[in-house]
């Protein structure tokens, strides 16, 4: 078969042909009588092996080794390959979320451009005061893509980044609690934390529904910042787990307090109450716990506080009943300050 038709039939041009057989790595087994190439059957076969092993990526050298050394063993050849298949994708998917992070802000001009070329160059980098510095930086008036500081709010562990970064998110504009909120379903529950902070600093009922469902996580953290979140909200479906932090001892105090300002509603103050004197009574409470459980007594409407913390002055724990009478005195006095 002369090359042309061996061109037309394998798909490989009549250039890269007269290449392999200057290589040697194809080299047609006859000539006519007019000195054409003649390809024989075995020399088409050996034509396609070399194609089949190009489109693994291995270069002509290697696809010549291969086919003559019968004892090549492909194996570690082929490890390289996928390893430097995988960079290459890693680049390639690296410089396709940087295209998409570009087309996202919709850039005015070339300076648009650079500027977010800047700021995925600088959220990029291994130092956390880079990446600090980069959301920080003066915007020249291009928006930041919301997917780009989402992303960067759910990967980013330095806690003084995250900040720079939830603040630069809450005034990016657009509908920012809804580029995070994929970060409540992950598996990962850092990412979790991460967006439920993230959505604490967003208003509005979108970013209060969110939270209140983020009570339900099972990571203990996740439940109290979004406990505290909602509660300042005045979610009432977050006393439970305010409870549970004054309990624990963690944020105990601001637990209290917002337990407090809850209980100004006639409707949560009796469930305020009945949580907080029955984990008083608890079979487990130790006297810590009873401690911090008392001075959160202080923290409900006076009426119902100062009744309470009387019953406790006589406790049979001594802490608990001085501090109790000494907490009920105090509001003693608030609600019949001495007459001058």
């Amino acid at each position: 078969m002369l090359i042309g038709e061996v061109a037309r039939r394998s798909g490989v041009s009549t250039r890269m042909l007269r290449h392999y057989d200057s290589l040697g790595l194809v080299r047609p087994t006859g000539r006519t009588v007019g000195g054409y190439r003649e390809y024989s059957t075995q020399d088409i076969r050996r034509i396609f092996h070399v194609e089949s092993l190009r489109s693994l990526g291995l270069s002509l050298r290697q696809i010549g080794r291969a086919l003559e050394d019968p004892g090549f063993a492909p194996s570690t050849l082929v490890g390289d390959l996928i390893r430097q298949t995988e960079d290459r994708l890693t680049r390639e998917q690296e410089l396709l979320d940087r295209l998409r992070a570009v087309d996202a802000s919709a850039p005015g001009g070339w300076q648009g451009v650079l500027r977010i070329i800047e700021l995925l160059r600088g959220l990029g980098s291994a130092s956390p005061a880079h990446r600090q510095q980069a959301v920080l930086a003066p915007a020249e008036d291009v928006p930041l893509p919301l997917d780009l500081l989402a992303g960067a709010v759910l990967a980013e562990a330095d806690p003084n980044v995250a900040g720079a970064l939830r603040w630069a998110l809450a005034r990016a504009g657009g509908d920012g609690v809804a580029s995070v909120a994929s970060g409540l379903a992950s598996a990962d529950v850092d990412v979790r934390r991460r967006a439920v902070l993230a959505i604490a600093g967003f208003s509005g009922a979108e970013a209060t529904a969110l939270l209140t469902g983020a009570l339900g996580d099972p990571d203990p953290a996740v439940r109290r910042n979004a406990a505290l979140a909602s509660g300042k909200r005045g979610e009432t479906a977050a006393v439970p787990t305010l409870v549970r932090m004054v309990v624990e001892g963690t944020n105990d105090v601001e637990a209290a307090e917002l337990l407090g300002t809850l209980s100004r509603d006639a409707g949560c103050a009796e469930r305020v109450m009945s949580a907080l004197t029955g984990e008083l009574t608890a079979p487990a409470a130790d006297a810590a716990v009873r401690i911090r459980l008392t001075q959160a007594l202080a923290e409900m409407p006076p009426p119902l506080a100062r009744d309470a913390l009387r019953r406790l002055a006589g406790d049979a724990d001594r802490d608990v009943a001085l501090i109790a009478a000494a907490l009920a005195g105090m509001l003693e006095e608030r609600s019949h300050p001495p007459i001058p």
